[in-house]
């Protein structure tokens, strides 16, 4: 009998073969009716495939008696009650590190676009107003700035490498100063962002950092500032970010997450001063392989005794 592994998000197709030639898969996020399934199965699930877009609370995991292991295709994880799993005896995967550079280059996508207008610029082009109206208005240099980064993880410091690569001084706050970087460390966010040109946000999600940058920063970032965030939609106060964005108060943002996905605030869409992309860092072909594969080997970690791979709250209690 192939051991009963629960659903709650698919991976990519590939790996998807991978598990229906192990596993029962019981598909949950296909499920008419979710509470009939989870009836059905849930005694005798004792691994799930998901991802950083579902909620795993207490709720679930009552319905999960003999859950061990949430395999989630996703690095961040605020989504999942860590809590709640750890004294339900349920050990949380997920996928760092395969996703470290592409997210760092997207950060530095945006980045440069806003501050040079790409997009404004690409319409210039397209809509004739070149020839009508003349060259561009002037945008400002990157090279010789500061950026601020809120996070220095392993995406954070990614960031800084290639920030530093265009010759921008690196500064930046966490929970504590980093003893292995010389860049600038700032115990206050307020004060990094008075520092800073660009504040670049690289921090996790989650009641920890939620609206961690508030009105404050956002108002010491101030009206030639350029807020990055590749983070969550709810490290940021976003109506506090859309109040500056519109009034001048900030300059720019260059935003892949939001509060509300995938439907944001319509208010960015009305705004030349923000470049806007759909929560798609991680989004090429070989990370997302690289970040289903690893859900794959989790779960054979799992089942076949052996150490998990990418364990977020401690091995399997078994």
């Amino acid at each position: 009998m192939k051991p009963d592994v629960l659903v709650y998000y698919p991976t990519r197709a590939r790996q998807m073969e991978m598990l229906e030639a192990r596993y029962t898969l019981h598909r949950l996020d296909l499920a008419a009716d979710p509470d009939a399934l989870l009836a059905e199965v849930g005694l005798r699930c004792t691994a799930m495939v998901t991802n950083g877009h579902r909620v795993l609370d207490r709720a679930l995991l009552a319905k999960l008696p003999n859950l061990k292991i949430a395999a989630s295709s996703s690095a961040g994880y605020d989504t999942m009650d860590v809590a709640a799993c750890t004294e339900h005896g349920v050990t949380i995967t997920n996928t760092p590190d395969v996703l470290t550079d592409d997210v760092a280059d997207i950060a530095l996508l945006l980045l440069l676009a806003t501050r040079r207008k790409l997009i404004v610029g690409d319409r210039w082009v397209r809509s004739g107003d070149w020839g009508r109206n003349g060259p561009l208005p002037l945008t400002s240099a990157t090279a010789g700035k500061r950026v601020g980064i809120v996070g220095l993880g392993r995406i954070g410091r990614a960031i800084a490498h290639r920030c530093e690569a265009l010759r921008l001084e690196v500064g930046y706050t966490g929970r504590s100063r980093k003893p292995d970087t010389a860049y600038a460390f700032f115990p206050d966010l307020v004060e990094l962002a008075r520092w800073s040109d660009i504040l670049v946000i690289a921090t996790t999600g989650g009641a920890d950092t939620q609206a961690l940058v508030g009105a404050a920063a956002i108002a010491a970032l101030g009206p030639e500032g350029t807020l990055i965030n590749i983070a969550r939609g709810t490290v940021v106060d976003e109506p506090a970010m859309i109040a500056a964005l519109q009034s001048g108060g900030l300059g720019a943002a260059g935003l892949d997450v939001y509060l509300n996905e995938p439907t944001p605030d319509p208010a960015f869409a009305a705004m030349d001063n923000v470049v806007l992309y759909p929560h798609h860092a991680s989004g090429t072909f070989e990370t997302r392989n690289a970040m289903a594969q690893l859900v794959v080997d989790n779960l054979s970690a799992y089942f076949s005794g052996k150490p998990l791979l990418t364990p977020v709250n401690g091995e399997i209690q078994r």
